[in-house]
């Protein structure tokens, strides 16, 4: 018998693309692989990226964790990475917790739950980075706040790149192809990993494998990650084809 598991992620309201790739990757993964995959969301209202938003946002986070309990999902991808990260450092695994102590309350058993902001360091860490190249969608003030977190993580940002796009909505409809220009513009001489796109919202699947394909370092998405630590968490082999070298069969 095949087995089945459902798939829970809380999500900004305006979130357009973590709904669409995460299942994406997973629906590839059913190519190499038997199991099988179903997408449950709760959502958290907001349009702009700024903090002000980020901070009411996460704080509904805990409505969500026990909405998606009720569904009783197998897992939790907190899957906004700029909500975390502009808390605080280490704030990740604060949430974490939180987050699976509603999910247990509300449903009687631990539900493993994980963020994308944990997810992205937590991978990197496997591939062994130690220096890293990121590209975002934010504000410069914003992206440096992200790079922060990741250096507080243990890693050295020796290049970044900010496209400055404020609105939430309008970096999901930003042109994936787009990042195979910006991909050649941010500086990778030197760096062990290329964070492609460090927002869950800014789309990248569709150039992922060609961006990796180009570079001989690995190239690695805030969605990948989730879904390389989603599969971790289930006890699942970590394989998606054409979704970057964390993820390689």
């Amino acid at each position: 018998m095949t087995s089945s598991y459902r798939i829970g992620m809380i999500v900004p309201s305006s979130n357009t693309t973590m709904e669409t790739e995460i299942p994406a990757m997973l629906r590839a993964r059913e190519e190499v692989r038997p199991e099988r995959f179903t997408f449950h969301s709760s959502r958290m209202r907001m349009q702009q990226v700024t903090p002000e938003e980020l901070v009411a946002m996460d704080s509904d986070s805990l409505r969500c964790a026990a909405e998606l309990a009720d569904a009783r999902v197998d897992i939790v991808a907190y899957a906004c990475l700029v909500a975390i990260m502009s808390q605080g450092p280490g704030y990740h695994a604060e949430s974490q917790q939180r987050l699976a102590a509603v999910a247990q309350r509300e449903s009687g058993t631990g539900i493993p739950v994980l963020s994308s902001a944990g997810a992205l360091t937590e991978a990197l860490a496997h591939l062994d980075a130690k220096n890293i190249a990121v590209i975002t969608p934010y504000m410069r003030p914003l992206t440096a706040t992200v790079c922060g977190y990741i250096e507080n993580e243990g890693f050295n940002v020796i290049d970044s790149l900010s496209l400055e796009v404020p609105g939430n909505l309008a970096v999901g409809r930003l042109d994936p192809q787009d990042l195979l220009e910006h991909a050649r513009r941010v500086k990778t001489s030197g760096a062990d990993a290329l964070v492609l796109s460090a927002c869950v919202q800014m789309p990248s699947l569709p150039v992922l494998d060609a961006v990796q394909q180009e570079f001989d370092i690995p190239v690695v998405t805030a969605a990948a990650a989730t879904t390389w630590r989603i599969l971790n968490r289930l006890g699942l082999d970590p394989v998606v084809p054409r979704a970057g070298a964390l993820l390689a069969p």
